[in-house]
């Protein structure tokens, strides 16, 4: 991946929650690739360990499943133990398993937001020692532009993503006078493997291209390139915005 070069990132420790896969894996190799010390956390011990595998030094890498906060809470703890002050954050965990409103029970509707955006305000939470100590810090939340758009049934899914925005603005609010910034980059269809292995077909492929403005796959990298800018220095006056890394899809 060709990437700008920010030295305001260099020796910072960033954590990325789903970090082992996807958007999140490409978005721990970038930060690797600044000289950042990078903390992955995910539920899948397999892909977790050969990212931290392949990437060395520098990375620590804890098993565990934001659904569950007081050990995600004590993961993020030893993960700022080894790497020290945790001051950029990665809210990336998340699932958008299709679903229709015959489908959802209670529990299931509340596993949803587990997934996708309970953990989000636990995490930032739990690191607020580490950036009040360093003298701030930079959250960045993942949403989609699932909820802005008319397309496939997952209704949980798509209103989790949509509280993401309202989330970001009410921390960044609370958090600007102690000099964190939040911000959430809201992506389109991004180009994992697992969104090719599950929902890609060549109708679907061809309406997105259609209505995208950029006629290309938007991959990984995409979003990778922006979380790095909003973390870094040069993003130092921005902060409750959400950026849409979609093509011009929305």
């Amino acid at each position: 991946m060709t990437q700008t070069i920010y030295g305001s990132l260099k020796g910072k420790a960033v954590l990325i929650t789903g970090g082992a896969s996807g958007i999140g894996a490409s978005i721990a190799e970038a930060f690797h690739a600044q000289g950042c010390r990078v903390a992955i956390l995910d539920f899948d011990a397999k892909a977790g360990a050969a990212l931290a595998q392949r990437l060395g030094e520098r990375v620590h890498f804890e098993n565990s499943d934001v659904r569950d906060i007081p050990a995600l809470q004590d993961a993020i703890r030893r993960a700022s133990t080894a790497l020290g002050p945790i001051t950029i954050l990665i809210n990336n965990a998340a699932r958008d398993d299709r679903h229709t409103i015959d489908d959802v029970t209670p529990a299931y509707w509340r596993e949803r937001f587990a997934t996708n955006l309970d953990h989000q305000f636990f995490a930032t939470q739990a690191l607020l020692p580490d950036m009040d100590r360093a003298g701030g810090g930079s959250v960045i939340n993942m949403g989609s532009t699932s909820y802005l758009v008319s397309h496939d049934s997952f209704a949980a899914y798509k209103t989790a993503k949509s509280a993401v925005v309202g989330l970001t603005r009410a921390l960044a609010r609370e958090l600007g006078p102690r000099h964190i910034r939040v911000n959430s980059i809201v992506p389109g269809w991004i180009m994992t493997q697992r969104q090719i292995d599950l929902w890609l077909t060549p109708e679907s492929e061809a309406e997105l291209l259609d209505r995208q403005c950029v006629k290309r796959r938007l991959v990984p990298e995409d979003v990778a390139r922006v979380a790095l800018f909003l973390a870094s220095d040069d993003a130092d006056a921005i902060t409750a915005q959400s950026y849409l890394v979609d093509g011009g899809w929305v």
